[in-house]
């Protein structure tokens, strides 16, 4: 089968031939239909997840058809449209059966764990706990545009954070994490203040449903002028970045027992920033909390979001390439060239 290889990190992606994936036992073999190309794949890329060994097929955000099924598996025939979370739990553990799969201890990561959907078909174990059936309403190229990136922000936004209608949800970061932010935002009912320095990004934000824009790079003070529009501070304030200076933006913009939802991933000298913590946190007292995929059980009423017309999360979607274009991609990310939501969806 065709894949787009990583066999040198930050070097171009080789798309060639390799051979087809074994089906686990307790898995499916998934045809790919559809595939989005995250930042998390940008990161694997540049080789800052030590999770991976080359050479690598990257690719987690995927939708397609099952074509073979496991000796162990029982919920999944051949032909099934399906989707799969990025972080898929074991199933059997505590906080699995408790339904809390994306922190499970021995959790396989898609796209990282092993090889991932940047391929014409993709091998998925633990199947039955976390692999999803797709309903009709939902086609193949929404389902890969939920990836990591909208699971991620609607389990900050609605499981985390609890936005509720009337409130004021800031969003730092409109790269595809921060626009699903802010549509989901914007789709609970929330009052929604979009940062970022690109303005085309900007633009974006405003049309799935900011109310208002910042833009950083012209404003010497993002936290207080969050403030000023909001009457005091937001009540609920997601970084979607992973830069120590949004996480203070972030931090700094909220109201007086504010929510802050951390779903940037910060790597390197970002992963252990320093923090306000009297004047900001204490004094302010303010909840931090961490957001990193969704959970199978929580998807059905994420479908329904979109089913209903809640969300059109299409929206999102702004280039759609050919897997010999996907290297050509993660390569735009490194000036955060990339806007809205990029497809592969021609294998």
């Amino acid at each position: 089968m065709k894949a787009a290889l990583i066999t040198k990190f930050c070097e171009p992606l080789e798309v060639t031939d390799v051979a087809e994936p074994q089906t686990p036992a307790d898995g499916v073999l998934i045809d790919v239909k559809a595939c989005g190309v995250c930042r998390s794949d940008w990161h694997g890329w540049k080789g800052t997840n030590h999770v991976i060994t080359l050479p690598h097929v990257p690719g987690h955000e995927l939708a397609g058809i099952v074509v073979d099924v496991g000796r162990d598996c029982r919920k999944f025939k051949k032909g099934d449209r399906v989707t799969v979370p990025v972080i898929l739990g074991c199933g059997h553990c505590a906080c699995c059966r408790a339904g809390n799969l994306t922190i499970c201890d021995d959790q396989y990561v898609v796209g990282f764990s092993g090889w991932g959907a940047f391929a014409e078909r993709v091998a998925i174990p633990l199947a039955d706990a976390n692999v999803l059936k797709l309903p009709d309403s939902i086609s193949d190229e929404v389902a890969a545009a939920l990836g990591c990136r909208t699971t991620t922000s609607f389990s900050a936004v609605v499981d985390k954070a609890k936005v509720k209608p009337g409130e004021t949800l800031a969003v730092h970061g409109c790269g595809g994490v921060g626009l699903s932010a802010i549509m989901i935002g914007a789709a609970v009912g929330a009052t929604v203040i979009a940062v970022d320095i690109i303005d085309e990004k900007l633009e974006l934000a405003k049309q799935v449903g900011a109310t208002h824009v910042i833009n950083a790079a012209r404003t010497n003070d993002v936290g207080e002028a969050i403030r000023d529009i909001s009457g005091g501070g937001a009540d609920a304030s997601i970084e979607a970045l992973g830069v120590t200076q949004t996480l203070h933006n972030s931090l700094r913009c909220l109201a007086k027992l504010g929510r802050h939802v951390q779903i940037g991933q910060p790597l390197d000298e970002h992963a252990n920033p320093p923090v306000p913590l009297l004047e900001t946190v204490y004094y302010r007292q303010l909840v931090i909390m961490g957001s990193r995929g969704l959970p199978a059980l929580r998807f059905p009423a994420l479908f329904e979001m979109i089913s209903s017309g809640r969300l059109d999360i299409a929206r999102l979607i702004k280039t759609r390439i050919e897997l010999e274009d996907a290297g050509a991609a993660l390569a735009k990310m490194d000036n955060h060239e990339d806007v809205g939501i990029t497809l592969i969806d021609r294998f």
